[in-house]
């Protein structure tokens, strides 16, 4: 925070650096996030379903509860880390609050979307695979917004406060 208050975000091209380089690797992980996705389903209901309750026609068995469970401990925690670093970073740009709060709330929801909706789906209805649907799309958009805003902050150079995403006259 104290960059974006004294200034030193606009001259530290250190700290520039590493948001550049750090936006390299999260758009290298949106790309292997959405080739993951679509070499198991592709966005139809029925591929959804299938990937989770299994389909006698391609010989896929269900997902197991202990397959769920190691996917989801390890994406709960990674993703939550990717979101807090990329969410963190939505306080160096410069927006209005209340479009900061939609980049900071919109991802973590989209997470957890993507995430949950795999066990709805297996324990609970098929009818969520649209929710799945839904989900990675949203995560997807989200990951990619916050990566472009963070290189449009760091091209741009952002004002000395980030209170009201305003510059000062």
């Amino acid at each position: 925070m104290r960059f974006v208050i004294t200034g030193e975000w606009n001259r530290n091209r250190l700290l520039q650096t590493i948001v550049l380089l750090y936006a390299l690797y999260v758009a290298a992980l949106w790309i292997t996030n959405a080739g993951l996705y679509f070499s198991k389903m592709d966005l139809t209901y029925s591929s959804v379903v299938d990937y989770y309750l299994g389909s006698e026609e391609s010989f896929q068995p269900p997902r197991s509860y202990q397959s769920l469970l190691e996917i989801s401990h390890f994406h709960l925690f990674a993703m939550g880390m990717l979101l807090l670093v990329m969410t963190h970073l939505m306080l160096f740009v410069p927006l209005s609050n209340r479009t900061k709060a939609i980049l900071i709330v919109v991802p973590f929801v989209a997470g957890i979307l993507d995430e949950g909706s795999g066990w709805l789906i297996r324990f609970v209805s098929p009818g969520f695979a649209y929710l799945k649907i839904f989900g990675f799309l949203l995560l997807e958009g989200s990951l990619a917004t916050l990566t472009f805003a963070s290189v449009w902050a760091v091209l741009r150079g952002s004002p000395d406060h980030y209170e009201d995403g305003e510059e000062e006259p």
